[in-house]
């Protein structure tokens, strides 16, 4: 009987270390996604593009995995990139507010990218986050 409790514990031992080696999304990783924020600067009925250009000190937003709010900001430098950095296999969003071109809405919204990490130390390059302004 006692080897059969020292077995079981051990069994549920191994159980729980081998599910806490599955990681979920988000930073303690080896891995990184980057990109660049671009601007288009219309006039105020959205008719006329005025300047485009590679926004500086922009925020920019990410999600990790199943999370329901953002999870972590960085700012754009002075040439419109951002990084964010030491992340873990997984999906993520990264996003980064704009004005609403449809006019429907004076209310900022979300333009998101979905991004993927399929392997460790993968830096993944995202599309531009078209922003407008």
């Amino acid at each position: 009987m006692k080897r059969f409790v020292a077995l079981s514990a051990c069994i549920c031992i191994l159980i729980m270390g081998m599910n806490s080696c599955s990681k979920d999304e988000g930073t303690g990783g080896n891995s990184s996604i980057y990109g660049k924020v671009l601007v288009k600067d219309y006039n105020s009925t959205f008719t006329v593009l005025q300047e485009e250009y590679y926004g500086p000190d922009i925020d920019v937003y990410i999600v990790y995995g199943d999370d329901k709010s953002n999870s972590d900001r960085t700012r754009t430098s002075y040439d419109g990139t951002y990084k964010f950095k030491y992340l873990r296999p997984g999906n993520y969003q990264v996003f980064a507010y704009s004005k609403d071109s449809t006019l429907q809405t004076n209310a900022l919204i979300a333009i998101i990218k979905n991004v993927e990490i399929e392997k460790k130390k993968q830096e993944v390059a995202v599309d531009d986050i078209v922003v407008f302004d």
